[in-house]
């Protein structure tokens, strides 16, 4: 595996005034480790990583299965290997008060569960304060905490924090959790543009 997919945590921002989505993942010394661009006027989404801004080493894909996105399924392969890592799939209702996902293995069996971590939180967020509340999310496998995706206040960017520190044996793939992190980013860009 890419060493890249190695760090306990990362920092991922997105401009918010940008045309594009453009993503950038920092490890926990500062360094820029990877690199997204989200194409505009794409049906279905199909958001590569790579290594650099410069684009020369593609290493994950995270495809949309269908066209709308209300329960949306995303395919997380690592490219470089040609590997399908898992699905990250939103779960459509759930998710109209409480952001919800589910986290499935390469072969489709629920691993996990991606979740706004409060219920009351979410509905301050969607009926009140908007963006200006951030979002704190938990990835748990098996019902224990494996990861916190917690969303920094910034009014120029969007910034995620990914912290797996709670999980030092890795039972949660980093490349999933870094797709969820993107998977985040970009609907949040949709719903508050």
């Amino acid at each position: 595996m890419n060493p890249i997919f190695q760090f306990p945590s990362y920092l991922l921002k997105r401009q918010v005034f940008a045309l594009t989505g453009r993503f950038r993942f920092y490890d926990p010394n500062g360094n820029q480790v990877m690199f997204s661009e989200q194409k505009m006027f794409k049906l279905r989404e199909d958001i590569r990583v790579y290594s650099d801004e410069n684009k020369t080493q593609e290493v994950l894909s995270i495809k949309a299965r269908q066209i709308i996105d209300f329960s949306a399924a995303y395919d997380v392969v690592d490219t470089a290997y040609n590997q399908k890592i898992g699905v990250l799939r939103r779960k459509g209702w759930s998710s109209m008060l409480r952001d919800e996902w589910q986290v499935l293995d390469a072969n489709e069996d629920q691993i996990g569960v991606l979740f706004e971590d409060s219920m009351g939180m979410a509905l301050l967020r969607r009926f009140l304060l908007g963006s200006l509340l951030p979002q704190n999310y938990d990835i748990t496998l098996g019902g224990a905490r494996v990861a916190d995706l917690k969303q920094n206040f910034n009014l120029f960017r969007y910034e995620l924090n990914l912290d797996f520190t709670m999980d030092p044996s890795q039972k949660l793939d980093r490349r999933l959790g870094i797709a969820a992190g993107i998977l985040l980013a970009a609907v949040e860009g949709r719903q508050s543009n």
